[in-house]
């Protein structure tokens, strides 16, 4: 006999763990984010920190996930008030005294009058009569059972409030019930007080739980376990007592001494209460909120709303990671599925993958000082992102294949593509004949043909070798104007050209503001805009000859990236001169090292960005005198413009 499809298979949430259908987490986008925010300034962790709180396409960032916290916790406070066992209990007791009149009204007996009198004389306060009433004799039976519902209501909620679930577990009490109670009571405590000892109270727990495992559902595997539960709902239990008016909260303390019409009961949870807090002395046993709803708590439900705003509270300060060593794995996933649903924690999970992906592929590393960079392999896919972009923006423009990055003829790359047509490059025959030989292997006749979508070609480059120095302004109009980060763009796509397709040249990267210096890809790219006077665009020219000086034998190549004329220059004793305006100093010796550069053969590219007409006059006497070129790009085009430059330079040959 076959059992049917819906009896062998069952269907549900997955809860346990990542979903293992989920789409991996897009590494890529991630660091493309990142690297604009360490390019704009921000340090890698800064990065990192943001990215996770803002979250990527369609996976939520912890400032969103907080917010929902931060939502549903008004919620709670703004829907609810927490005199709802006060409540219940005035409207028993009301029930109680209306049935009890209504029953000695009719008896014209002195006895009858008597106990209207008695009635009549109840305290104003609930808590009071509730006392007063617990040796009345009732003669009305619903009276009685309203008075007895007083006494089992503040039992449960007595015990609801230390008890997760007690409440539902009562609804009918027995006499027997109350007694269990009364001995899981006394055996608690004595374990709590052995374990305060500092005895070993395992044998112990063990025994407990078998003789009142029912009581604890959320079934604590020892002893610190159950104290760590027991100690979150007393300590919640207090911050709502906390939260009542003085007067709310004596008369709740009142009524507890008549729950489950046994005085002792009380006694047992005070002690429970004083072993916890010597257990848990860490616990919020202080705090209060504010409850202005409509809504009336019981003091179990009351418990329980406060222990639901402390895991709130918990899981805000997991999501905000402010913490020393914080890191997403700490999130409780559970906890947030349960106040946020279902998608908060797939959402979080994801996040902490995100977050472990990116230390765990190495993207992040951790400088000598401690700080967490960029790492070579996050640089070198922030300029393959680059690169790629400046490559569409020159396709977009010029109509260009991809020829130009590869050579068209001289040494061979290693690297191979499919033939394109009005390719020249020679043909890579072993991968060609391999293409044609996987394409026909499934024919009938086992003819191996050549057809042309087979054709792999070597990719080639030029045999000249460049020494390039891209000088980059880095002073604070550059920050001021937005082009810190296209500069910085610039500088990757460049170095990940030379890096992977030019790998003979010799790339020196300068950086100029009121000094000039070289610096490597990663320092340029997390380097942060500050406030100075001065573009020292003659230091930078010097920096420059001396590398080509370093190169002689590569053709030189000199790229300046810059949005203001220069205002500042070297001495020969190392001190910079800020000029401003432009003093004849700083341009003669501007122009000085410009003709130097073109007596070692480079002529100087500059990248104009900007409308300063003054800057214009300037660089196009730079063009005059060394040979060189003016390129006013727009911020987008700057990288197609400077690397296209750069290939222009190159191709020409020495």
């Amino acid at each position: 006999m076959t059992s049917s499809f819906a009896e062998r298979y069952a269907y549900g949430p997955w809860h346990d763990g990542p979903d293992p259908l989920a789409p991996p987490v897009d590494l890529r986008a991630a660091l493309d984010e990142i690297g604009r925010d360490v390019m704009d300034g921000s340090s890698p962790r800064s990065a990192l920190e943001e990215l996770l709180r803002r979250g990527t396409g369609d996976l939520t960032g912890l400032d969103e996930l907080t917010r929902r916290l931060w939502q549903r916790r008004r919620e709670i406070q703004r829907r609810n008030n927490l005199d709802g066992t006060l409540q219940e209990v005035r409207r028993l007791l009301d029930e109680a005294l209306e049935a009890e009149r209504a029953a000695l009204f009719p008896d014209p007996d002195d006895e009858a009058r008597f106990r209207e009198a008695q009635l009549d004389a109840l305290p104003p306060g609930t808590a009071a009569a509730v006392r007063e009433l617990a040796d009345y004799d009732w003669r009305s039976e619903r009276a009685r059972e309203a008075y007895e519902k007083i006494r089992d209501l503040l039992g449960r909620e007595l015990m609801e409030s230390r008890f997760e679930g007690m409440k539902e577990a009562l609804q009918t009490v027995r006499p027997e019930d109350v007694e269990r109670i009364r001995r899981m009571m006394a055996d608690l405590n004595d374990l709590l007080l052995a374990h305060l000892r500092g005895e070993d109270t395992t044998q112990q727990f063990a025994d407990f739980m078998r003789q009142h495992g029912e009581f604890f559902p959320e079934n604590p595997r020892n002893t610190e376990e159950l104290i760590d539960a027991l100690a979150a709902r007393a300590a919640a239990a207090q911050r709502m007592l906390n939260s009542m008016s003085a007067g709310q909260r004596a008369e709740l303390a009142e009524l507890m001494g008549s729950a489950f019409g046994d005085a002792s009961m009380l006694e047992q949870i005070a002690t429970l209460d004083a072993n916890l807090r010597a257990l848990r002395p860490g616990e919020d046993w202080t705090g209060s909120a504010r409850f202005r709803g409509e809504n009336p708590l019981g003091f179990g439900e009351g418990a329980a709303a406060m222990q639901e705003l402390a895991e709130l509270d918990a899981l805000a300060e997991q999501l905000a990671q402010s913490y020393p060593g914080a890191r997403l794995e700490d999130i409780d996933v559970e906890s947030l599925r349960q106040h946020l649903g279902d998608q908060a924690g797939v959402d979080a999970r994801r996040l902490a993958e995100l977050e472990r992906e990116l230390r765990n592929a190495g993207l992040l590393e951790r400088a000598e000082d401690g700080s967490l960079r960029l790492s070579a392999k996050a640089l070198r896919r922030l300029g393959q992102t680059a690169l790629k972009d400046v490559v569409g923006s020159l396709r977009s423009r010029r109509g260009e294949r991809d020829t130009a990055l590869a050579g068209a003829a001289g040494e061979l790359t290693g690297a191979t593509r499919p033939w394109q047509f009005g390719d020249t490059e020679p043909w890579d025959v072993s991968r060609t004949v391999r293409n044609a030989v996987l394409r026909t292997a499934s024919t009938s006749d086992g003819k191996v043909q050549l057809d042309v979508v087979d054709v792999e070609i070597s990719e080639t480059e030029q045999r000249t070798r460049a020494a390039v120095a891209l000088c980059v302004d880095t002073s604070w109009s550059m920050v001021q104007d937005n082009r810190w980060v296209p500069m910085k763009r610039t500088a990757l796509a460049l170095h990940q050209l030379i890096t992977t397709r030019f790998r003979t040249d010799a790339l020196q990267l300068i950086t100029f503001g009121r000094h000039a210096r070289t610096v490597e890809l990663a320092e340029l790219v997390g380097l942060e805009g500050v406030w100075e006077q001065g573009t020292n665009l003659h230091h930078a020219l010097l920096l420059a000859g001396r590398h080509l000086r370093r190169n002689p034998d590569a053709r030189p190549v000199v790229l300046v990236v810059t949005d203001g004329e220069p205002t500042a220059h070297l001495e020969p004793d190392g001190e910079a001169v800020f000029q401003y305006p432009p003093g004849r100093t700083t341009l003669v010796k501007t122009i000085a090292e410009v003709d130097a550069l073109a007596r070692l053969g480079a002529s100087v590219t500059v990248f104009k960005l900007g409308d300063d007409p003054s800057l214009a006059k300037f660089v196009d006497l730079i063009a005059q005198r060394g040979g060189g070129r003016v390129v006013a790009p727009d911020l987008d085009g700057l990288g197609a413009a400077v690397v296209s430059d750069y290939l222009r330079t190159r191709r020409r040959g020495p």
